[in-house]
């Protein structure tokens, strides 16, 4: 099983993109989503961005990753 994650791109130089994962930023490829811009969410795995999500559909994955945890505590 692959577990991918939302974030928020909030900056994009040469390919790579700063990604915001709820307060944690991390440097992630773009080249697969040679279209994402700053503001978009994108789907992540293995420190690739393979999809780009609306925002609609980034909160429902976020809403249910919260409430997996909140269930798990």
């Amino acid at each position: 099983m692959c577990l991918a994650v939302p974030g928020k791109i909030k900056e994009i130089k040469n390919q790579k993109a700063m990604v915001d994962f709820g307060g944690t930023q991390r440097e992630v490829s773009v080249t697969l989503v040679p279209d994402a811009k700053e503001g978009d969410y994108v789907l992540v795995h293995a420190g690739f961005a393979i999809e780009i999500l609306n925002q609609q559909e980034a909160k429902q994955t976020l809403d249910l990753f919260k409430e997996i945890y909140d269930k798990s505590r």
